[in-house]
């Protein structure tokens, strides 16, 4: 699957295996066939967004940040 109204190249398609919860940022880890992708987003985007280890994710990647796009 892709999010195909994003101009994003480099989207990797995954499942999160790790959250390091911080009190205002927390690390995210995607496991995807190409490797672990990592990326640090605000404690409440998890929240809004009900990610979980497990949750199946897109890690779409730019030249200055990874963004993470739940797959409902």
């Amino acid at each position: 699957m892709a999010i195909s109204e994003v101009n994003v190249r480099n989207q990797f398609s995954g499942k999160i295996k790790e959250i390091i919860f911080g009190p205002v940022v927390s690390e995210v880890d995607v496991e995807t066939p190409h490797g672990i992708v990592t990326s640090v987003i605000t404690s409440r985007s998890i929240k809004d967004l009900d990610l979980k280890v497990g949750s199946e994710v897109i890690a779409l990647v730019k030249s200055t940040e990874v963004s993470i796009a739940k797959i409902q």
